[in-house]
């Protein structure tokens, strides 16, 4: 069987919904922004013991792996436009209440580590029912775009707006930022409820089906198809690197760079507008090589960006590698995600994606610690290295999805351009 994949020969029509939830999407990440820089910074107000500090951002990762799998097996069986409003509307109603907390002086350690496992657990659930939403507003042959375009809005909005302002909003008050961050919720909630598409249909579950055996099933789909396959060992085994390089890129940057903060600033910065570059280049790129060959090349260009960060002692070297590795990481995670939606089976669409990422958050945690070990052991540039090893392997990993006896989804209009591996 030939392997044939769905090339993007359409834009995303902006009515319709996808506006809206592109909307509520880079409004979601414009709050998640703000309290992701805030939280850290009232943690270091309330206690100067760093293991406490860090516990935080922890815990904001253990629910993804505790309860990913339910997660998509929870938005494969329910209306998933319900399911994000109605998560929307329970993640601002409790930021507002952190908020008042914080600004009557009752913040804690305790509180903020109940909030990061509250949200993040909450969102195991939303972000699946978006995953596996998307389709029922997008044509098939514009979902590579409609996921660039939301990508590149969230990477926008979370990089390059919401970082600055949250010196601004703390002038005004501790607890700003996290009400702002309510606000988002809220009004992300609000234009994911005005979305007017019919419920999912889906065939009645056979009698004894358990949300066990749902998820046994999602990940056996995943498993028996060979591209996917790929793609999700490949992205775990790269975010085991990226825990490495961005736990301790600020360690590379002034100390062994000696660039100091504004060197730092400088190369994430290039990141996030490399990234930006990628969402636009995007399309471009897979119209030329495919969508599989264009994550392969996505994670061999990777490569290469992190073995100079590593090797070369430059602060415009490492700016120029940051900027080539967010264009290509913006690369490799349309693909994947479209990939995700265009193989995969409607009905398991939440599980699969649960699947994907819950080894992906499981590989930032343990990368992590190997970077602050290599560091430690080896030297401050050897995280870089560390991560360039790990892609190797991701790479090696997605190599079986090139041959020929893969299938794929089609869309059902007879839109798509074939394109068959040789």
């Amino acid at each position: 069987m030939a392997t044939v994949e769905a090339r993007d020969v359409g834009a995303p029509a902006w009515r319709g919904g996808f506006g809206r939830l592109w909307s509520a999407a880079v409004l979601s990440s414009f709050g998640d922004a703000l309290r992701t820089a805030a939280l850290p910074l009232l943690a270091a107000t309330l206690t100067d013991e760093p293991l406490l500090i860090a516990s935080v951002t922890a815990c904001g990762y253990l629910p993804w792996i505790v309860f990913g799998l339910l997660g998509g097996a929870v938005a494969d069986r329910v209306d998933q436009r319900r399911a994000m409003w109605t998560v929307d509307l329970a993640r601002g109603l409790l930021m507002a209440g952190f908020a008042v907390a914080v600004a009557l002086g009752h913040a804690s350690i305790a509180l903020l580590i109940v909030l990061a496992v509250a949200l993040t657990t909450l969102q195991t659930l939303f972000d699946n029912a978006s995953t596996a939403l998307l389709p029922a507003l997008v044509d098939q042959e514009a979902l590579g775009s409609a996921n660039a375009r939301l990508m590149t809005g969230q990477r926008m909005a979370g990089g390059l707006l919401a970082g600055p302002l949250v010196p601004l909003l703390i002038v005004a008050g501790a607890a700003a930022p996290f009400a702002v961050d309510a606000v988002t919720f809220l009004v992300g909630a609000a234009l994911v409820a005005s979305l007017r598409i019919a419920a999912p249909e889906r065939e009645p579950r056979p009698a004894g089906s358990t949300l066990r055996g749902e998820i046994a099933a999602g990940l056996r789909a995943l498993w028996h198809d060979r591209a996917l396959r790929g793609l999700c060992a490949a992205t775990a085994l790269c975010n085991v690197g990226m825990g490495a390089l961005i736990a301790t890129m600020v360690l590379l940057v002034t100390g062994w760079l000696d660039a100091g903060n504004a060197g730092y600033a400088a190369a994430m910065t290039a990141y996030t507008v490399g990234s930006l570059v990628g969402g636009v280049a995007n399309r471009r790129l897979v119209d030329r090589v495919g969508r599989i060959r264009g994550v392969l090349l996505a994670g061999v260009v990777q490569i290469g960006a992190l073995v100079v960060m590593g090797s070369v002692r430059s602060l415009a070297a490492l700016v120029v590698s940051m900027a080539v590795f967010g264009l290509m990481g913006m690369v490799w995670n349309v693909n994947t995600t479209t990939l995700m939606q265009q193989r995969g089976p409607t009905d398991m669409l939440g599980r699969i994606s649960s699947a994907y990422r819950t080894l992906a958050v499981a590989g930032a945690p343990l990368g992590a610690l190997l970077g602050g070990l290599v560091a430690t052991v080896w030297g401050l540039n050897a995280p870089p290295l560390l991560a360039a090893a790990f892609f190797v392997l991701s790479v090696t990993a997605l190599i079986p999805a090139l041959k020929p006896d893969v299938s794929v989804v089609e869309p059902a209009d007879g839109a798509t351009t074939a394109h068959v591996t040789r």
